[in-house]
C-alpha cells in the first residue's frame, strides 16, 4: 500500500512541472493578450492622427483604418494562440477548412466588405455628403468596413450596409450645385391668384440664398375643394431645409395678413 502511495506521488510529482507550465504559458498568453490589444489600438489611434496630419481624405481615411485594425488584432490573435501551444499551421489550416462554412454564413457580411471597397473605387458619394438611399436620407459622417454612418436631420445616427448602398440607387444632393426647394399651402377658390403669386415671389426677391437664374415660381393646382398654390425656388443644397422651414412660416403669415383664408375646405358651388 506504501508503494503505490509513493507511485502515485511521484506520477503527480512529475506532472506539477508540466501543469505549472501550461498555467504559466497561459497567463503570460493572457498578458500579451491583454497587452497587445491596448497596443493596437494606440497604433489605430496614432495612424489616424497621422492620417489627419497628412490630409488624407475622411472617407479613405475611416475604411483603412478598419481594415488595418481588424488586420492587426487577427495577427495578435494568431500569436496568442501560438503561445498556449496551438500551432500556428494547425491554427491557419483550421481557419481556412472554416473558411467556406463562415463565409456562407456570413455572406451578407462579405457583401458589405465589397460594397465598401466599391464605394471607394467608384466615389457615389464621400463624407460630408447628404444623400439619400435604402430608405433613409443624412450626411455620410464616416464608411467603415461594413458600414456608411449617416446623421439625419433630427440628430439621429443611422446604420447603412455598404452592400445596400452599393446594390441600390443612391441619390447625392451635395454633388448638384443647386436644388429645387418648395412650399404648399391650400387657398380659397374665390382668393385672388395672381396677388397671391406676387405676394409668394416678394418673399424671395430680396434673400441672396435664392438663386435668380433659374428664378423663383409659383404654381396653381386644383383641389376639389380648394387650390393648392406652390412656391418653388432654386438654391444651394445646405440651404435647401432651412430655406423651406423659413418660407413655410413667412408663406402663411403673409397670405394670412392679406385675408386669404388658407386650407379651406368648401368649394364654392358652380
Amino acid at each position: 500500500m506504501e508503494n503505490q502511495v509513493h507511485s502515485i506521488w511521484a506520477q503527480l510529482s512529475g506532472l506539477l512541472p508540466v501543469l505549472l507550465g501550461y498555467v504559466s504559458q497561459f497567463v503570460l498568453a493572457l498578458i500579451v493578450l491583454f497587452v497587445g490589444w491596448k497596443v493596437v489600438n494606440a497604433v489605430m489611434r496614432a495612424m489616424s492622427r497621422m492620417m489627419t496630419a497628412s490630409h488624407i481624405e475622411p472617407t479613405l481615411r475611416g475604411f483603412l483604418l478598419s481594415v488595418v485594425g481588424l488586420f492587426l488584432k487577427a495577427l495578435l490573435l494568431i500569436s496568442v494562440a501560438s503561445m498556449v501551444g496551438i500551432a500556428t499551421t494547425s491554427f491557419v489550416a483550421v481557419l481556412g477548412a472554416a473558411g467556406l462554412a463562415v463565409g456562407m454564413a456570413l455572406q451578407g457580411s462579405l457583401a458589405n466588405f465589397a460594397g465598401g471597397v466599391l464605394i471607394l473605387l467608384f466615389r457615389p458619394f464621400k463624407v460630408g455628403d447628404s444623400i439619400t438611399a435604402g430608405g433613409s436620407s443624412g450626411t455620410v459622417t464616416s464608411i467603415e468596413m461594413f458600414r456608411t454612418v449617416l446623421l439625419d436631420t433630427n440628430h439621429e445616427i443611422i446604420y447603412v450596409p455598404n452592400g445596400t448602398l452599393s446594390n441600390n440607387i443612391v441619390i447625392n444632393s451635395s454633388e448638384s450645385d443647386r436644388l429645387l426647394g418648395s412650399v404648399s399651402l391650400l387657398i380659397d377658390y374665390n382668393d385672388d391668384l395672381d396677388k397671391a403669386r406676387a405676394l409668394l415671389l416678394g418673399l424671395t426677391e430680396q434673400d441672396p440664398l435664392v438663386l435668380k437664374d433659374p428664378a423663383a415660381s409659383v404654381s396653381f393646382l386644383p383641389k376639389p375643394a380648394n387650390i393648392q398654390v406652390t412656391l418653388g425656388f432654386w438654391c444651394a443644397p445646405g440651404d435647401v431645409s432651412s430655406l423651406v422651414a423659413k418660407y413655410s412660416e413667412d408663406s402663411i403669415k403673409v397670405l394670412q395678413r392679406e385675408g386669404y383664408r388658407l386650407g379651406v375646405t368648401a368649394r364654392p358651388a358652380a
